[in-house]
């Protein structure tokens, strides 16, 4: 069995605090409609790039990638969303929000040098 990615490690541990983050949402704040969204975006991130590990080409683990890049940023914005609005104090979101910029930056690197290495 091949070693875990940096990657992967890391936007699993971001699914498990995005559905922590949606059990105290709804049940301490009673917050049902963006805890949802923020669940939703924030474990499909490290499903995409599960999926991108078995892509069937490089267009292929591109397009994973891409996926994963645009529910991560999806996190981000009902992140911020939920803090502006008083549902996270700034620990809880910084926390989020940090780990869910660092997981964007990677997805992007990795996106760019695929395409980059593509060209050679």
């Amino acid at each position: 069995m091949s070693k875990k990615s940096v990657i992967q490690d890391k936007s699993f541990a971001f699914a498990i605090k995005a559905i922590n983050c949606y059990k105290f949402l709804s049940k301490e704040k009673k917050e049902f409609v963006m805890s949802k969204q923020l669940l939703r975006s924030g474990t499909s991130v490290g499903a995409n790039i599960r999926e991108a590990q078995n892509a069937q080409s490089k267009a292929d683990f591109i397009h994973k990638l891409s996926i994963s890049q645009k529910e991560c940023d999806e996190s981000i914005y009902w992140l911020e969303l939920l803090n502006a609005t008083d549902y996270l104090d700034d620990y809880k979101f910084k926390s989020l929000h940090n780990d869910a910029t660092e997981i964007l930056k990677i997805i992007r690197s990795i996106i760019l040098t695929t395409k980059q290495n593509l060209k050679k």
